[in-house]
């Protein structure tokens, strides 16, 4: 391909008369594209060029929209679906999703070998590429009845929810469910930066931020949802209810806790927990029992036995009104 030689003048490109003042601003621009290049040179660390191409970002979050779709057929995008045309339809999406699952493997497993300086072969590689690809297929119908259980704990716990499939369309604790639990899959074999890509898409869709490694129950309601953060050792038991602003953090973050997801930096939450609106609970080795109720806006750093009820003790004080009439 024969590309125009940048050299050439803006003012001579816009048909402008080459004047004084076109030519500073051409030096200018000069200028400013060679510092450009440079800092690509001086922080490579943030740029990819000249190495294996990662899969572009909004590929990967077309590919978590369209597994939701094998997930909820007919509710994420609307689509007319009929028995006798569902076979055709769900071979296809899931013959796509099949294929440029293994391509996204591919290019992040080459990579992630580059940046630990070893040579990237892609013969190493293939037969893994091939059996988590179909893991993942295989994996579907179980998922399925995971997000089966999500869906009922909202219905129960959501008097506002009038009928299940108004949950999947419109809730968006369900979205970042079903995109998390797809994302813990691929997290659990070791597969980088695609995780990621997903849970911090549906972070940006609903506020609700999972880390990838986080190990969720079934059962579990997300209401509302935003400012939810769950890090990356959390364990969350079955049945647990999570409301708006809930943080499951680490105590004073330290990246050198952080090699791999070997040291447990957030807390565990065993079954049947209700976590209320704006709750900080911190620390790898804080428990919170099961059957507790943990109140809105506390701040706990320490473990609580099974049935707590933990709750803010802030005294109230009421005054009579006052009039501001003059």
């Amino acid at each position: 391909m024969v590309r125009e030689p940048i050299c050439l003048p803006l003012c001579l490109k816009e048909g402008i008369n080459f004047s004084g003042e076109c030519v500073s601003n051409e030096i200018r621009f000069q200028k400013a594209l060679a510092d450009i290049i440079k800092s690509y040179q001086k922080h490579s660390e943030i740029a990819q060029i000249d190495e294996i191409c990662l899969p572009a970002k909004d590929s990967i979050q077309r590919l978590a929209d369209d597994i939701q779709v094998l997930f909820f057929p007919g509710l994420i995008r609307q689509e007319c679906l009929d028995p006798l045309d569902l076979p055709y339809v769900i071979g296809q999406k899931t013959l796509s999703i099949h294929h440029r699952l293994k391509s996204y493997i591919r290019q992040v497993l080459l990579w992630e070998a580059v940046q630990r300086g070893e040579q990237a072969e892609e013969s190493l590689i293939k037969e893994r590429i091939e059996t988590i690809a179909f893991e993942f297929i295989e994996y579907i119908p179980e998922i399925r009845e995971i997000l089966s259980d999500d869906v009922d704990a909202i219905f129960r716990g959501d008097p506002a929810a009038k009928n299940k499939k108004e949950i999947v369309i419109a809730y968006p604790g369900m979205m970042a469910l079903s995109i998390h639990r797809t994302a813990h899959f691929f997290y659990n074999r070791n597969i980088p930066i695609l995780p990621r890509i997903m849970s911090e898409y549906v972070h940006s869709q609903t506020g609700i931020d999972i880390h990838p490694g986080a190990k969720l129950g079934r059962g579990t309601m997300i209401d509302h949802g935003t400012g939810v953060v769950i890090g990356e050792t959390s364990i969350l038991g079955d049945h647990i209810r999570i409301y708006q602003g809930v943080t499951l953090g680490a105590l004073s973050p330290d990246k050198k806790h952080a090699h791999y997801n070997q040291v447990k930096r957030h807390p565990t939450i065993e079954d049947n927990v209700v976590i209320y609106a704006g709750a900080t609970i911190l620390g790898g080795e804080t428990v919170i029992g099961r059957d507790s109720v943990i109140g809105g806006n506390v701040w706990i750093t320490r473990s609580v036995p099974s049935g707590s009820k933990i709750y803010m003790d802030t005294q109230w004080t009421t005054q009579k009104s006052v009039s501001f009439d003059n």
